[in-house]
């Protein structure tokens, strides 16, 4: 490359007039000597220029004194291509008597001159000599500048390149490899025909290259003749490892060619150019035109220039170009330079239109996993951060993830997230010039989406296989694209909702729903009501792109979000075998040691492969950018949903009056059941790792959303969607930060949508979980009310919330459902969540003795402690579910009491509460005495102080005392006077919450006095029994179908968990009962004359 930086200086004798527009050249006349510099001084006429006649030139020179020489040498001109060349015959100094010894001919052989015609109207008909040399005969500059003679300049000496590498290689030859292609290119891109240099044996390098050639027509020329060299290779006789090892190395070249096509197509000035005004993208919107049907073929004749793109390349140059880009970070950054020759390429409107004309731009063969290979937009929509498809990348910034630190991880974030907002937002800016160049051309940009969802309907799919659909990189750059085309109509006021086809699946087929599910339709419901509907004319581009939006995060973005998701799952397991192998370390020192260590050692790098992943994920799908886009979308699209099931369609202005008619539309029932979905899916995933970007907009269209679909429940089928609805809420007041309430907890105590609807929302979704239809409702319930009860917990301390649930328990009926179905849960989680501790306990004990554990055999004590992990999982998640529970229970009956007195309630609360109270201080309460109970959520004083706290707030209601007597399981007066020592002890009580406590055991002491002399009737009549508590009838009824008798009370109390026949599992309500009015008149008699009896003996 020239180096100017010690320009030649001007001598000062001589006068410039002779010489205008006449380029400063020199000659070496010695290489033994210090290098004059000679300056033409005298023009020729172009018809001297004659290849036969010698041609006298004077010049003159300036050494470092200004010691002029005067110097004639006499050329022959010679023709060539573009330039007319002038070899030397002999030189003279005129200045001295006798010329330079070393200025002959012999000793300047290897000079020539380069004579060029002037342009200017002083130099019209005139031609200027430039010299320049190669330096002195035998030298390697001379070989190297030699062979390129011999060449005829096809082959181009890269002197500065050949010394840095024989420098860094001792002088050693170096080889020519396809590892010094980049070097190669960058040498070849930076030479300069026009600029200056001090080196004199390099002028001839330089006068030789192509003049006016462009850098964008050099690399066309290289990339046909790559092409040429790969089609030979191809026709010649050779093994085919060579041949494939050829090729790859050829495209090696091609790939680099095109890499900077693209950056001189953005950027024309980073590699020096001739001063031309064609420059950067007309250099290819030239040739593009030619392709246009709407301009005349260019450059179509067969003997076009080699630098030139014919019509029959140009779609697969930009085919190349498009394709080129190999990943977005690390060293090979040739992607920048392809997408932004190809932005500024469709910034031309006719080329936009043309391109999606291309055959390229839809291959009609393309399949889920070529379309983004094959694609002329594809291979540029493909590049991404995620581990599967460019692992480079995760070596490059996440190795060895367990040394890293935060700071370091956040650096790396940040840098590939820069990097992948400069590929989408370029990858906009091309689709959104694309849809702005013609009608058809937009058409065209909605049919490339909407293919490649229709290709990859697999990726829905539960378990896919990633080689059969296309990658997580491609699908969520279409996203970003479609979030960013979705921009203009999310305004906050939502405006433009209405310009959005609510008949959109009926009226276009642009994505086909096939099978798919909807929300509260079947597939007959869902065809008839398409054809009820069909199109008067075709959706709007704003409805386009609204439902392809849709369309694409559920096929592309959410579904690359499972995956990630997965990967917590694969680590869980690993780090649990990781755990299992490393047991209790008595392997160590023992024959097994080397064979445990090489499987940790395997599983540790399993760990950090999968955290690599992870790390990947994260940069990619936590970018703040596309966190904020998909907020607002899926925000927007909860809005126009609620707007679907709102009976006036008005809503959010004014807001949708809750809850929801019984009657659902049509129109919403036939929506894809993937949009709510969808919707919870990403708000789920949101909430949870992303609480923050919710801090400036969304919190409000977020809790409108759940409050609808929680009040409102039958607008949707799938019961694992409403649950998921309810877990968003719950993961919404979790705390992050400053925000100690989460996102949702202070609008929950505040917006009067919340104020007015969320308790019954809470309550009614606690009720309905009961019976999903799942085979895993049993299990499901429990999560769904621990997050409903930690919800209460939140806004129990608001008055207008408490107000919400004293209204809700005038529905005595639903209320008295509600309390069942908590003593039932508080029932079974108090007794797992204790039995298991109960068993842990044990465990630990054995393994306390270690002169007895260590005489076990080493299979028994790896079962044992493998027992404990199991035992310790499971009871940490009962005894949080049962925490829960018991502190919902505290919180409502000091609030309502009336429904836990209920005659099919009060019994059961009082048999479970005690029950408890035992389990925990008494006799066996050593049982439950575990290591690190914290661990487990383990807490036996705050379940205590609850557990009490539960008996104070109902001890001023008789049926309560009455129930506590009644219990003859697990009631004793020890049993509280024991609770009330360790709650006054531990401080887990007051002395005067104590005080009331003793006062209540006092009242039941009393009823069960009273009750055991009531009891006690002799022997009792069956038909007088309970058929399933075999206790005496109060209010006895026949079940219909069965024609079993019990008392009202016991069946009321079943049908609160179970709406069937206990007897024949036939359905049953309570209103189908059949009273027994005269079999309760002989039971009363019979109660009345026994106690009557027992009376009289007492008396006497």
């Amino acid at each position: 490359m020239s180096d100017n930086t010690n320009p030649v200086p001007e001598p000062t004798p001589q006068d410039d007039a002779d010489r205008v527009g006449v380029s400063k050249s020199y000659l070496q006349i010695s290489s033994n000597q210090p290098p004059k510099l000679f300056y033409v001084s005298n023009t020729i006429d172009s018809s001297e220029a004659s290849s036969k006649t010698p041609i006298a030139l004077k010049l003159w020179s300036s050494d470092s004194g200004h010691t002029e020489h005067q110097l004639t040498c006499t050329v022959r001109v010679s023709y060539t291509e573009q330039k007319r060349i002038a070899l030397p015959v002999s030189c003279a100094d005129s200045s001295q008597a006798k010329a330079d010894p070393e200025a002959n001919a012999s000793s300047v052989s290897a000079t020539y001159a380069t004579a060029c015609c002037g342009t200017t109207s002083q130099e019209k008909g005139r031609c200027a000599a430039e010299f320049s040399g190669l330096g002195a005969s035998g030298s390697s500059g001379y070989l190297e500048g030699y062979s390129q003679q011999k060449s005829g300049h096809d082959i181009v000496w890269l002197k500065s390149l050949a010394q840095d590498l024989a420098s860094d290689n001792g002088n050693a030859p170096e080889k020519l490899s396809v590892d010094l292609i980049d070097q190669l290119l960058i040498s070849r891109l930076e030479l300069d025909p026009s600029g200056m240099s001090d080196d004199l044996e390099y002028l001839p390098v330089l006068v030789s290259l192509p003049a006016g050639q462009s850098v964008f027509e050099y690399l066309v020329g290289a990339w046909k003749r790559s092409n040429a060299t790969r089609t030979a290779l191809g026709k010649k006789n050779i093994p085919p490892m060579d041949m494939q090892n050829g090729f790859a190395k050829i495209d090696k070249v091609k790939e680099l060619i095109i890499s900077y096509a693209g950056l001189i197509i953005q950027e024309p000035e980073m590699f020096p150019q001739p001063p031309r005004q064609d420059l950067g993208p007309p250099e290819l919107i030239k040739p593009l035109l030619s392709l246009s049907a709407l301009s005349t073929p260019l450059f179509s004749s067969p003997n076009a220039s080699p630098t030139t793109l014919l019509p029959t390349e140009i779609e697969q140059f930009l085919f190349d170009l498009a394709r080129r880009a190999d990943g977005l970070a690390g060293a090979d950054a040739g992607w920048r330079g392809v997408i932004g020759g190809l932005e500024a390429l469709v910034s031309v409107k006719s080329i936009a239109a043309m391109i999606t004309r291309l055959d390229e731009w839809i291959p009609a063969d393309a399949t889920a996993v070529t379309f983004e290979s094959v694609s002329l937009m594809g291979p540029l929509c493909r590049l991404g951060l995620f581990g599967r498809e460019w692992p480079a990348i995760s070596k490059s910034y996440f190795t060895e993830p367990e040394k890293r630190s935060r700071e370091d991880v956040d650096s790396s974030f940040a840098t590939l997230r820069g990097t992948l907002k400069s590929l989408q937002s370029s990858l906009f800016k091309i689709f959104d010039a694309l849809v702005r160049a013609s009608p058809a051309s937009r058409e065209a940009v909605l049919q490339y989406f909407a293919h490649a969802i229709r290709l990859n309907g697999k990726r829905a799919g539960m378990q896919v296989d990633p080689d059969t659909v296309a990658s997580d990189s491609f699908m969520l750059n279409l996203q970003s694209v479609l979030l960013r085309f979705s921009e203009p109509f999310m305004d906050a006021s939502f405006s433009k909702i209405d310009r959005i086809d609510p008949y959109f699946y009926a009226h276009s087929k642009r994505i086909e729903l096939g099978e798919e599910t909807r929300i509260k339709a079947t597939s007959e419901e869902a065809t008839k009501w398409a054809e009820q509907n069909k199109p008067t004319e075709a959706p709007n581009f704003i409805s386009n792109i609204f439902f392809l939006t849709i369309a694409m995060a559920h096929y592309g973005y959410l579904k690359t979000i499972d995956t990630y998701n997965n990967t917590h799952k694969q680590m869980d397991d690993v780090r649990r075998h990781l755990e299992y192998l490393q047991g209790d370390g008595s392997w160590m020192g023992s024959p097994l040691q080397a064979r445990v260590e090489a499987a940790l050692k395997l599983v540790k790098v399993e760990e950090a492969k999968i955290r690599m992943q992870q790390l990947a994920f994260e940069a990619g799908l936590m970018d703040p950018e596309l966190l904020i886009r998909s907020i607002n979308f899926m925000n927007f699209l909860s809005v126009w949903l609620i707007r679907q099931a709102d009976p006036k369609k008005k809503h959010p202005s004014p807001m949708v009056e809750l809850p929801l008619p019984k009657e659902v539309p049509m129109a919403f029932r036939c929506l894809p059941e993937y949009i709510v979905e969808d919707i919870v899916d990403y708000l789920h995933f949101a909430v949870q790792t992303s609480p923050d970007k919710f801090e400036l907009t969304g919190k409000t269209e977020l809790l409108l959303f759940i409050l609808t679909f929680l009040t409102s429940t039958w607008y949707i089928k799938n019961p694992f969607l409403k649950s998921k609805i309810n877990d968003v809420l719950f993961m919404s007041i979790w705390g992050y930060g400053r925000e100690r309430l989460g996102v949702l907890g202070n609008l929950l105590n505040t917006h009067p949508m919340a104020l007015k609807h969320l308790m019954p929302a809470l309550m009614h979704f606690y009720i309905e979980v009961e019976q999903t239809g799942a085979s895993s409702q049993f299990y499901d319930k429990f999560n769904a009310r621990r997050n409903i009860a930690y919800v209460l917990k939140i806004v129990w301390n608001n008055p207008a919330h408490r107000t919400a649930l004293n209204e809700e328990a005038k529905n005595v009926d639903k209320f008295v459902k509600f309390v069942n179905l908590m003593i039932n849960d508080v029932t079974y989680l108090m007794d797992e969540s204790l039995g298991e501790l109960a068993q842990i306990h044990n465990i630990q004990v054995e393994m306390d003795d270690q002169d007895a554990w260590n005489r076990q055999t080493p299979q028994y004590r790896q079962e044992r402690e493998g027992t404990l992990r199991s035992l310790e999982r499971h009871a940490s998640g009962y005894t949080t579910l049962g925490r829960s529970t018991v502190e919902l229970l505290k919180v409502f009956t000091a609030e309502t009491k009336a429904p836990f007195m209920m005659p099919e309630i009060v019994d059961r609360l009082a048999a479970m509460l005690d029950y408890n109270l035992q389990a925990l201080v008494g006799p066996r309460c050593q049982d439950l005495k575990v290591r690190e109970p914290e661990k487990l959520k383990f807490n036996p004083k705050e379940l205590l102080g609850n557990i009490l706290q539960v008996f104070l707030n109902l001890s001023d209601q008789e049926k309560f005392v009455q129930a506590v007597a009644g219990d003859g399981r697990s009631y004793t007066k020890e049993l509280f006077d024991r609770a009330a020592d360790i709650a006054l002890r531990r401080g887990i009580k007051t002395q005067t919450e104590i005080d009331a406590l003793r006062a209540f055991v006092e009242r039941v002491e009393e009823a069960k006095a009273t009750l055991q002399a009531e009891e006690d009737l002799g022997e009792v009549p069956d038909e007088y029994l309970d058929s399933l508590m075999f206790t005496v009838m109060k209010d006895p009824v026949m079940l219909p179908s069965s024609r079993a008798i019990l008392d009202r009370s016991t069946i009321k109390s079943h049908l609160l968990s179970d709406s069937k026949d206990p007897f024949n599992r036939a359905p049953l309500t309570i209103e189908e009962v059949i009273p027994q009015p005269e079999l309760k008149a002989q039971i009363d008699t019979f109660l009345k004359e026994r106690r009557e009896k027992k009376m009289q003996v007492d008396t006497d």
